[in-house]
């Protein structure tokens, strides 16, 4: 459903179609058209004006974990617990690409700013998967780098931008209560930060110029502040 944020509080469109739960979601960049997927193994693109499917596609075993727009182009990244990672040109919703397979189910992507680079999250436990991949998007579209250290599942991933770092970074929140913040191109880790109590961690969103928003299972969600006072640090500020 979609609302108005300034409008009443009854939904302004509604999209039925899918059989089953909704798990992605995306918007294209002049907001004209919606994609979403689901555990029916299909995506639908919607005109968001109207309401109506103008697209719909289907693939066996394609359950849909999450689905990301690609800045100012016509496709979607889209992860899967096929353990499959699929690019979509949404001129006809027809796969583009498909990355290589990984070894445990992806449960996230998101796309840099520039739309060269994607990231994607592993399912996993007592650190096997449990990772996060840097993909190259444009070119090779081979994978680029690793981010082993979690032990649990990782459930979100998010480039962060260049005014929260002076370095190209990504941060990772998991099953295992931590949020870790990692160099983009060598892969080190920079920092941990643990979230005792929080149980799973299942989203990671940028707030603003000095923050992040981390969901969670038993906590709500958490506001971080980026700290630069003694290298590139997060601390939790609060909790909602």
């Amino acid at each position: 459903m979609m609302w108005d944020l300034h409008g009443p509080s009854q939904p302004r469109q509604q999209f039925s179609g899918h059989a089953m739960v909704v798990t992605g979601l995306a918007v294209n960049p002049d907001s004209s058209q919606l994609c979403t997927g689901s555990r029916d193994n299909t995506l639908l693109l919607w005109d968001v004006g109207t309401g109506q499917c103008v697209e719909k596609a289907s693939v066996s075993r394609n359950l849909v974990t999450h689905l990301c727009w690609v800045p100012r182009e016509p496709y979607i990244l889209q992860t899967s617990e096929d353990k499959t990672i699929r690019l979509w040109d949404s001129r006809g919703l027809q796969v583009a690409h498909i990355f290589p397979i990984k070894q445990h189910i992806q449960t996230y992507c998101e796309v840099s700013e520039d739309g060269n680079r994607c990231i994607s999250c592993s399912s996993g436990f007592g650190g096997e998967g449990c990772e996060a991949t840097l993909w190259d998007l444009r070119q090779t579209r081979n994978r680029i780098c690793e981010y082993k250290g979690h032990f649990q599942t990782v459930a979100s991933c998010v480039f962060l931008p260049r005014a929260l770092a002076l370095m190209p970074v990504i941060a990772t929140s998991s099953h295992d209560c931590k949020v870790k913040v990692w160099n983009q191109d060598t892969g080190a880790c920079l920092f941990t930060l643990c979230l005792d109590g929080s149980g799973p961690l299942t989203s990671l969103a940028i707030g603003d110029t000095i923050s992040l928003l981390c969901a969670s299972f038993s906590r709500g969600i958490h506001l971080l502040r980026v700290d630069h006072s003694q290298g590139l640090q997060l601390r939790e500020v609060a909790a909602f």
